[in-house]
Parts: C-alpha cells; sequence; structure tokens
C-alpha cells in the first residue's frame, strides 16, 4: 500500500495529473490479472494483451 501513497505524492507533488488515467489502468489491469488467474476467464484474459 504505500507505493501507491508514494506514487500518489509523486503526482500531487510534480502535478502529473496526466499520469492518472495511466496508473488507474495498470491498477485495474494487474487486478483482473490476478483475481481471474487459473479460471476459467483466463483466456479471454489473454485475448486482450
Amino acid at each position: 500500500m504505500s507505493k501507491l501513497l508514494l506514487i500518489w505524492d509523486f503526482l500531487k507533488v510534480r502535478k502529473k495529473w496526466w499520469l492518472t488515467p495511466i496508473v488507474l489502468v495498470l491498477l485495474l489491469l494487474s487486478l483482473i490479472i490476478v483475481l481471474v488467474n487459473g479460471s476459467a476467464l483466463a483466456p479471454f484474459i489473454y485475448s486482450i494483451f
């Protein structure tokens, strides 16, 4: 969790708000990959990439 706070502090201090959507999409994709790892949905997730 501290890494997320570190990224958030970086975005806030450096005023790099354009990076926020990129970070959110990467977090969402990584969460999806972790949650469906080994399930029946895995072939559909792999087709995205």
